[in-house]
């Protein structure tokens, strides 16, 4: 829980003012549009024109990704034309982090004027007919992790109680649904269910969790969007279905395998992400 509302925010500003000094000297442009890429997504940074790239270790007060999977670098250029900065990797509280570290990042963007901020992660899925590589938006979560707000209030950036009754933009995910349909991908929609970790969930679990209504779990992303739209940034999320639930398969659930599927499929998201982000950045 936060302690702490002023010192966290001059860290934050710290490291937006850091990187904003970077991209300045290299003679780029600000970002306009934030990419947080999950487990084994990260080889869209190689789509990126121009820019740099920044080791999380070296950003003021950044924390640094201990998982296989998350690169732990900032990678700032352009996208299809498109002023970018995109995360390759994330940290969770499973890590050992508190929940405002966790989201640090996702806030940082937004002090850089990242605007709208496009989430990704590796899910299990609990309908056996999506299968592994189904790229699926977020329309809703389901937040057992916590909450990223818990503590002072953080003045200046968002109001107290912030409504979360769409914190999945609807007009993004409709653009998200064109660019598929573009693009000749099945883009499916579901409701998320952020627990967590690090172990896998039980079998029964699982039928708890398809009981409340949800399509996915993960161990992240849910904090990340609370925090980007109390500081009012616009929220697209996809999941990749990279592994079969407990209890949906019987086959056991291995992180390589998590890993392998994302990079089978960051191909199909690189291009979906591509084409969407000069329309996602209009706002």
């Amino acid at each position: 829980m936060l302690q702490d509302a002023q010192a966290y925010q001059a860290q934050v500003e710290e490291a937006a003012d850091y990187i904003r000094r970077r991209l300045q000297a290299a003679g780029e442009t600000a970002p306009r549009l934030g990419l947080v890429l999950g487990s084994g997504l990260g080889g869209l940074a190689g789509e990126l024109e121009g820019g740099l790239r920044l080791r999380y270790a070296e950003l003021p007060h950044f924390p640094s990704s201990t998982v296989a999977g998350h690169a732990g670098e900032l990678a700032l250029g352009r996208l299809n034309a498109t002023p970018v900065a995109a995360m390759l990797g994330r940290v969770h509280s499973y890590e050992g982090y508190a929940l405002e570290r966790v989201v640090f990042p996702a806030r940082v963007l937004a002090r850089l004027g990242v605007r709208t901020l496009v989430l990704t992660n590796a899910a299990g899925g609990m309908r056996a007919e999506w299968g592994q590589g189904r790229l699926v938006l977020l329309r809703d979560h389901i937040n057992l992790i916590g909450n990223p707000l818990a503590g002072p209030n953080l003045n200046g950036w968002g109001e107290r109680f912030p409504d979360m009754s769409r914190i999945y933009d609807r007009e993004l995910r409709q653009r998200a649904q064109a660019a598929a349909a573009r693009l000749g991908l099945a883009l499916e929609e579901g409701v998320y269910i952020a627990v967590s970790g690090p172990s896998y969930e039980t079998p029964a679990e699982i039928a708890a969790f398809r009981r409340w209504g949800a399509d996915l779990v993960g161990m992240s992303t849910a904090p990340e969007a609370i925090a980007a739209r109390h500081m009012g940034v616009r929220v697209l999320a996809i999941s990749v279905v990279t592994n079969l639930a407990a209890g949906v398969s019987a086959a056991p659930i291995e992180h390589a395998e998590v890993l392998a599927t994302g990079r089978r499929v960051e191909a199909q998201l690189g291009r979906l992400l591509k084409e969407l982000a000069p329309v996602l950045a209009q706002d």
